[in-house]
């Protein structure tokens, strides 16, 4: 399993030479298997890059996995080259939204007066699936959801190939924990994975100001990771306002927390351009 990320801003891109090693992008993560099967997840910004870079993408049948519809995670969509390639094939999957199914809110995004092509005139073949409870599965890849402590709901996915796990988290809130939705719950899920990508958008004195909005402490998720025994932990969701240098710091402090007791977890912050091979 190959993992990629195109994009790991939140709430807003941004651009400047104070983000240029993290990147400006919002959301996007590439997953390709063993077997080459090419999915994407979420479609923030980040995925027009990864459209341009995906050389004959009408030979290849892409898969998009939904965490949620915000803005940030959705945006993308109708700038993603290969929906306007009547030889692409895209799946697309989601948990339900607030108020709507996902398929519902792509297609009120592409439609007058917020963009100029209509979602039915797209030529590409495009089906939806809704995401349950329950495990699916994407050619080799096994995915098992998870509920994410998110403002409007959220999905977060454990992915499984050949014993190597991967769990993706982004916009989860550790501390607000609704109910279902707690340390013990989220431990259980991301136990022994080799990869966890979790939301780590605040610091400790960031947070006293946004309690509830869905996003937790980077340090919050640094204790997920130990508790949970993971291999390694990318801060993920990195505030639209945060400078790569206070990116930095921020990846030194969780290096420390996880360093005490000697833990072993491996702490980086996800910048467009990560890659790695599980």
């Amino acid at each position: 399993m190959r993992i990629r990320c195109w994009g790991s801003r939140g709430s807003f891109p941004v651009s400047g030479a104070e983000f240029v090693r993290y990147g400006g992008d919002t959301s996007c993560v590439e997953v390709e298997s063993g077997k080459g099967d090419v999915v994407v997840l979420d479609a923030g910004t980040g995925i027009r890059a990864f459209g341009s870079s995906f050389a004959s993408a009408h030979e290849k049948v892409i898969h998009i996995v939904f965490t949620h519809a915000h803005l940030d995670h959705v945006i993308g969509f109708p700038y993603f080259q290969p929906i306007f390639d009547e030889r692409s094939t895209l799946h697309i999957y989601g948990c339900p939204c607030a108020a709507d199914s996902l398929e519902t809110a792509i297609r009120k995004l592409m439609r007058n007066p917020y963009f100029p092509v209509d979602f039915s005139a797209l030529p590409a073949e495009i089906t939806f699936h809704e995401v349950s409870a329950d495990p699916f599965t994407v050619g080799s890849l096994t995915f098992t959801p998870a509920r994410l402590n998110h403002p409007n709901g959220g999905c977060g996915y454990r992915i499984e190939e050949k014993g190597k796990s991967f769990v993706f988290m982004t916009d989860n809130e550790l501390e607000y924990g609704k109910e279902g939705c707690d340390a013990e719950y989220f431990e259980a899920f991301c136990k022994g994975a080799d990869l966890l990508i979790h939301d780590g958008e605040y610091t400790d004195e960031e947070y006293k100001s946004y309690e509830s909005w869905g996003h937790s402490k980077y340090s919050d998720a640094v204790r997920l990771a130990i508790a949970a025994k993971v291999k390694r932990l990318g801060l993920y969701h990195i505030n639209a306002r945060r400078s790569d240098d206070e990116m930095d710091a921020i990846v030194e402090d969780a290096k420390k927390i996880a360093g005490k007791g000697g833990t072993g977890v491996e702490c980086f912050g996800v910048g467009a351009g990560f890659e790695v091979v599980l």
